[in-house]
């Protein structure tokens, strides 16, 4: 084959290789994954979905990478699915600090696509594939996949499919460890040279590779380590995010871990979860004291709901009080409490549920006695802002504890009053996002 030495291929075959094996993939690729910015594979390595693949430089001085390796992220990449009507929100988050990043690593796709889509005329020129701009991401064409999202009277917001969230993300943690795996060999004598410096293969006729892969390690699993640590404390201290990057998602248990999240009202660390399931987590607040009861909710009280109930009790606060934060059970309250009280409209098949629900709330937790949830439905054809039920804070709880007993019992066993011996004497109040831009680091 033209291009190919013993099992080694120029990276002009590898990019036309790349396409023809991810043709079906319900994630789209981008032709020029290896020759292509981002991707600079003089620095030995490109990044094919959670792949770091590494490059060597043949006896003549080409850079070239073994075919195997494509073939095997493109095996990896064409088993994802996708479904493009679950979205993740990408940006723009306003007053956000900056996360804590590490230079060797250039993906930081959030920062790219950001930094390319706020320049003026950007979301035109991604969408004429400007020549002289970044075309894709890890080998993924995002383009085809960005939704661009305008609520009334509010800024642009940009989504991205939450398969295409968590792949990105592990390209992210993979770049990461491949690096730090490679200043490692450097520092002990095994790398000389610039970093990630591309190995030379000695003569055509002897296959010479680099493998980084594998040697830098999956994430390992996530074990109560950070149990009762208030998150106040614990992200002051130093190197705590790379200390983070080290776990698997303790929700989904396949991506990296990115974030810390944190219980806002009792303030206590739950656990190290990826970007995805962070967001997938987040109440949608319209307003400190108002939300919206997104399709996600969908799996966190129905299908993943005993994965979910278990992530919100690892917070000492909620599983003594077997409830959960104040937007989570307004957000229950609408979505499975009352469900039934819900209108519906004929449709092609069958009756679909009308409007959107929003649940709105006066007073806190902290004051449950006066605490009233007021579930409502929006752009209901049959009256906007049709009230379907105001519930008292009290109800709702009691209402949450008998579903949960139902519906997971071990979570409930685990929860009860006799665990709160250790909790602060003062409750914090909510601490509302009220702009959805939750997306810091810490």
């Amino acid at each position: 084959m033209p291009g190919r030495t013993e099992g080694l291929i120029t990276l002009g075959a590898a990019d036309t290789l790349w396409v023809d094996l991810t043709a079906n993939s319900a994630v789209p690729t981008a032709a020029g994954a290896f020759t292509r910015s981002p991707a600079h594979a003089r620095v030995g390595y490109v990044l094919l979905g959670a792949h770091a693949v590494a490059t060597v430089t043949t006896s003549g001085g080409q850079c070239s990478v073994v075919e195997a390796r494509v073939h095997r992220a493109a095996a990896e990449l064409n088993a994802v699915g996708m479904d493009r009507q679950d979205l993740v929100r990408i940006g723009p988050f306003r007053g956000v600090p900056r996360q804590e990043c590490h230079e060797e690593t250039p993906l930081r796709w959030r920062r790219r696509i950001m930094r390319e889509l706020q320049e003026p005329g950007g979301p035109e020129r991604a969408a004429r594939r400007d020549e002289t701009r970044p075309c894709h991401l890890a080998g993924i064409d995002w383009r085809q996949l960005l939704v661009e999202q305008t609520r009334e009277g509010a800024q642009r917001t940009w989504w991205l499919p939450r398969a295409v969230v968590r792949l990105l993300d592990a390209a992210e943690h993979a770049e990461t460890r491949w690096v730090q795996a490679a200043r490692a060999r450097q520092a002990s004598g095994a790398v000389t040279g610039p970093l990630a410096r591309p190995r030379r293969a000695p003569d055509a006729g002897r296959r010479q590779t680099t493998s980084h892969e594998g040697r830098t390690g999956a994430p390992r699993p996530y074990n109560k380590e950070l149990d009762g640590q208030l998150y106040s404390v614990l992200s002051r201290k130093p190197g705590i995010s790379r200390r983070v990057a080290e776990w698997a998602c303790a929700v989904c248990r396949t991506a990296p871990a990115g974030v810390l999240d944190h219980c806002h009202e009792h303030g206590y660390v739950r656990a190290p979860v990826c970007q995805s399931c962070n967001t997938q987590e987040r109440p949608d607040h319209l307003y400190s004291n108002d939300i919206r009861v997104a399709g996600r909710y969908t799996r966190l009280f129905d299908t993943d709901a005993v994965a979910w109930l278990r992530h919100w009790h690892r917070c000492p606060g909620c599983r003594a009080r077997t409830t959960l934060p104040l937007p989570h059970l307004a957000a229950w309250t609408a979505h499975t409490a009352c469900r039934s009280l819900r209108p519906t409209h004929r449709a092609p098949r069958g009756r679909t549920p009308c409007g959107i629900l929003r649940v709105s709330w006066t007073g806190s937790q902290n004051a449950p006695r006066s605490c009233l949830l007021t579930v409502a439905v929006d752009f209901c054809p049959s009256g906007e802002h049709r009230i379907l039920a105001q519930v008292p804070y009290r109800e709702a709880a009691e209402r949450f504890r008998t579903w949960l007993t139902e519906t997971a019992p071990a979570v409930a066993t685990a929860a009860g009053p006799d665990r709160l011996d250790d909790l602060p004497t003062q409750i914090r109040p909510v601490i509302a996002d009220t702009n959805g831009e939750g997306q810091a680091l810490f």
